[in-house]
């Protein structure tokens, strides 16, 4: 890895399984591929026995048959060394955000181990390559690298592929981060109102609501808890990422997060807040590089901090071409 700045090892993730529904899925081949500040690498690479039958759907897509896996370990078997090889160390995969990581909490969790993202930084390379050319891992291999990318859907190919991919970004788009944590807000521009990664659930005023759905829109998740708590069981038994079942499934035995200590920005210039627009008065558009005034802009404000879909921009104060935020980009 020569275009990426490691402050700690960072581990590669690419799972086979049996289907695309993520609660439901069992991991058929892992390859997790470590990459130290240093350069050097490890490896950790198993079929893995799913204990269930796999689809036919599924070996179309990765070739791993029922034969193949039957006396191979269980999850459960390599889940303390899967916990171990990413301890410390920041990940990185091709879809990782959407489907990987809530895959592996899912088997973890069955394995009766609890594991969570913590403060590890994610890399998602799907995220990047669908900001500038949103297609698949074949596609984003044959643009990137130049090649056809052989044997596909094999769990170590697909990672040093991600990897090559990664790699080639770095070098292509010279307004990539080239540091772990940077590029990690650049990929994940997360709202500070979220509670969980997809803003299923959203802080206001300290409380948790449900940001979702036609049922419960806006309402108090403790007040769901109380007056409607098949709502949540629903909510339990469908396709909703893990992150958001571990909150629900938490408050319905009455343990709630505690919310994030928000803080007042300000205009390094003038000093003045800026917390809910004050003091805003333009926007400068990346994209087109032209000034937009703020007062005619249509936004979706949260405690003053502007997100533009699709858009990259600064917000301007009112004493002058102060940039408050930098640029942004959000999907």
């Amino acid at each position: 890895m020569n275009n990426l700045e490691l402050a700690r090892p960072l581990v590669v993730i690419d799972l086979e399984t049996t289907g695309l529904i993520r609660q439901d899925a069992r991991i058929v081949e892992i390859c997790m591929i470590k990459i130290f500040p240093d350069g050097k690498e490890d490896k950790f690479e198993y079929l893995v026995n799913p204990e269930k039958p796999i689809p036919q759907e599924a070996i179309e897509i990765h070739g791993i048959k029922d034969e193949d896996v039957q006396e191979q370990p269980t999850f459960k078997d390599l889940s303390g060394g899967i916990v171990n090889f990413m301890d410390d160390c920041d990940l990185c995969g091709f879809n990782l955000n959407r489907y990987d990581i809530d895959v592996l909490q899912s088997e973890l969790k069955r394995a009766g181990i609890t594991w969570a993202i913590g403060n590890r930084y994610i890399i998602d390379v799907k995220s990047i390559y669908h900001k500038y050319e949103p297609r698949d891992l074949t596609t984003a291999y044959s643009t990137y690298c130049g090649k056809t990318l052989q044997n596909a859907h094999r769990a170590e190919n697909d990672a040093r592929a991600t990897i090559e991919i990664l790699e080639a970004q770095l070098q292509k788009h010279s307004d990539l981060p080239k540091n772990v944590p940077l590029l990690n807000e650049f990929m994940n521009p997360k709202d500070p109102s979220w509670v969980d990664r997809g803003g299923n659930l959203r802080w206001d005023n300290g409380e948790i609501i449900i940001a979702f759905g036609k049922k419960h829109p806006n309402k108090l998740l403790k007040e769901v808890v109380k007056e409607d708590p098949c709502f949540l069981t629903w909510i339990l038994s469908k396709d909703f990422p893990f992150d958001v079942k571990q909150i629900v499934r938490g408050a319905l035995e009455g343990k709630f997060p505690q919310p994030p200590d928000l803080k007042l920005k300000t205009c390094d210039n003038c000093g003045k807040d800026y917390l809910k627009g004050n003091g805003i008065t333009k926007i400068w558009l990346m994209d087109e590089e032209r000034y937009d005034d703020y007062p005619d802009w249509r936004y979706i404000q949260f405690e003053g901090i502007e997100e533009f879909s699709g858009r990259s921009y600064a917000i301007l104060c009112f004493c002058g071409d102060k940039c408050l935020t930098g640029f942004m980009s959000k999907n």
